[in-house]
């Protein structure tokens, strides 16, 4: 079994309230105690402050609550956003996005620190530079909101793990650690095979061939606080229920049990997903408990 609280993500965007609140019965009705505050719950509450009180009610009715959050990505949210007008913008956002999952019961904030294929022209130490920059200033609030910050592996140059470890070991809080990403990994360890693969394709973007890596997890693992749990045959990110790929969860199950900062998993399996039932992706979850 679990030791840790198991959450699940949903992608709630554009979902009327009333069946946002059947959506939370259902998969109490299936057996899930937690589900993860995601980027768009979060972006939703910082456009309107009284959501936050709406979903605590709602989560509570249905016998639920938020453990893990993820933060809203992509241009100004990233830490690696290089444009100098609007990083401290940046900050002001992810200070407050911690706040709020404070206020929501989050104990891990997930942080992509962002793709340096959006800047090809910028070399790559200076976007580390820009990410530890916008640490320096995240983890105070970290530290003072009690959520620990997980950057998150992915498969582009500017993220993957050896760089994540790397910038970890710059910042000794017990309130930054590692959030690792099972399908992401799996394309960085897999995705040679295939001639088409996403790993390729952001590589290139920055005049670069990709550095293939194997046991990722491993090397990871020592300060691995939260995952995103979820499968694909190595070469498409696709978000798949566990055992509709190629991943090992034996392997990757039997480490996690193992870690000694995880504090949740998450199943990122995508919901809604095209015949995909609630009750199918928390029934797996139980099943991989027992790995």
């Amino acid at each position: 079994m679990f030791q840790v609280p198991v959450t699940f993500c949903y992608g709630f965007a554009g979902v009327p309230n009333s069946v946002r609140a059947n959506i939370m019965h259902e998969f109490a009705a299936c057996g899930a105690k937690h589900l993860v505050l995601t980027n768009t719950l979060i972006s939703m509450i910082m456009a309107d402050a009284n959501l936050a009180k709406k979903l605590r009610a709602e989560m509570s009715d249905a016998g639920l609550t938020f453990v893990d959050a993820h933060s809203p990505f992509q241009g100004v949210y990233d830490p690696i956003y290089p444009d100098p007008a609007f990083r401290p913008q940046m900050i002001r956002r992810q200070q407050l996005c911690l706040q709020i999952c404070q206020d929501m019961g989050v104990d891990t904030y997930t942080i992509h620190v962002g793709n340096d294929f959006h800047y090809p022209e910028i070399p790559l130490q200076k976007h580390i530079d820009n990410i530890c920059s916008a640490l320096d200033q995240i983890l105070p609030v970290a530290e003072e909101t009690g959520v620990t910050v997980g950057i998150e592996n992915i498969w582009v140059r500017s993220n993957v793990s050896p760089i994540l470890i790397d910038i970890k070991k710059k910042f000794p809080t017990p309130y930054l650690g590692l959030c690792f990403d099972s399908g992401h990994a799996h394309l960085m360890e897999e995705g040679h095979k295939f001639e088409e693969n996403a790993v390729n394709d952001l590589w290139r973007a920055v005049g670069c061939e990709p550095v293939w890596q194997q046991n990722i997890l491993e090397e990871m693992l020592s300060d691995v606080v939260n995952c995103h749990l979820h499968d694909n045959n190595g070469q498409w990110d696709n978000h798949w229920l566990p055992g509709a790929g190629t991943i090992d969860w034996k392997r990757i199950i039997g480490l996690l049990k193992k870690a000694p900062r995880l504090k949740n998993i998450q199943s990122e399996v995508q919901l809604p997903g095209d015949k995909l039932s609630i009750r199918a992706v928390v029934e797996k979850f139980n099943e991989l408990s027992e790995l």
